[in-house]
């Protein structure tokens, strides 16, 4: 089952448009999937005291945590659609990723540190921000690829080679065709690269 983490605050939003088209796209094809989206939960993304005190333990008092859990641990593929901030990741998807990849869920760390997200066969990260993806690569250290995916993911015991990024940047300042064009493309894109 595939898994959409979607972070992002504004139903109005270019991102909430990509999570649609693709949304219907897979309802279209009646492939099962299921969203994830912190935000539309109130989700508070801080860790606080008395989870902290369980936090080494691998436990949470929190149950919009352990949903997450369940539903991750049901799938086999995720799908993470967020703006990029800051040159990285919105302060919910670093909190979510914070508060819900626990010892014991998404890792161990008994005799060195092993990844335990390994029933996860594929994923797909698809971006959005206001510069094209060769000035995240070269002016701010390739955030997505070198730490997204080839650290935080990796070490979730998820392979890079089976992780597809999708980006599309200058998005505050390109016309409005070509935000239609890579809309209606996402569906296309996404499937190439799970192909490909």
């Amino acid at each position: 089952m595939k898994t959409i983490i979607y972070t992002h605050p504004y139903a109005g939003s270019f991102n909430h448009e990509i999570l649609n088209r693709l949304s219907n796209s897979f309802s279209k094809n009646d492939e099962e999937f299921e969203i994830i989206n912190p935000y539309a939960d109130n989700f508070n993304p801080t860790l606080t005291d008395a989870e902290l005190k369980l936090y080494s333990q691998g436990k949470t008092d929190d149950e919009l945590v352990r949903r997450y859990q369940r539903r991750i641990a049901a799938s086999d593929e995720l799908i993470f659609i967020f703006p990029i901030w800051w040159q990285g990741t919105p302060a919910m998807l670093k909190g979510f990723l914070d508060k819900t990849m626990l010892k014991g869920f998404a890792y161990n760390e008994d005799n060195g540190w092993k990844g335990l997200l390994t029933y996860i066969k594929r994923v797909t990260v698809i971006t959005t921000s206001t510069v094209p993806e060769s000035y995240l690569e070269k002016n701010c250290g390739n955030p997505i690829k070198d730490v997204f995916i080839n650290r935080t993911l990796a070490d979730l015991g998820i392979d890079p080679k089976t992780v597809n990024w999708i980006h599309f940047g200058e998005a505050n300042v390109t016309t409005d065709e070509k935000r239609e064009k890579f809309l209606d493309e996402v569906p296309q894109l996404y499937a190439k690269n799970i192909k490909g």
